[in-house]
């Protein structure tokens, strides 16, 4: 699957700014019927990270959310910079 078809932007709420900071950890609106290994492999494929795990939710609004932990050699700081979050 085209990573860009799952992974539809980046989560820029306070609470996914403190996860960045606290745990090292990105939040992205995904696609609902995307997997769990292919947000890993989009996420890996388009930001040449390390993905050590991700959880999925599906908000009462019917959003899916992946919060997703990298590797300490990737901190979340620098893919949110890339990204132009910070």
């Amino acid at each position: 699957m085209d990573p860009y078809k799952v992974l539809k932007h980046p989560l820029t709420t306070e609470k996914a700014v403190r996860l960045m900071e606290a745990e090292n950890k990105l939040v992205f609106i995904v696609d609902r019927k995307s997997t769990k290994s292919e947000i890993k492999e989009s996420l890996e494929k388009v930001f040449k990270v390390k993905v050590l795990k991700v959880n999925t939710l599906i908000s009462n609004k019917g959003v899916k959310k992946a919060y997703v932990l990298l590797s300490v050699e990737t901190p979340a700081i620098d893919v949110a910079t890339q990204l132009g979050l910070m």
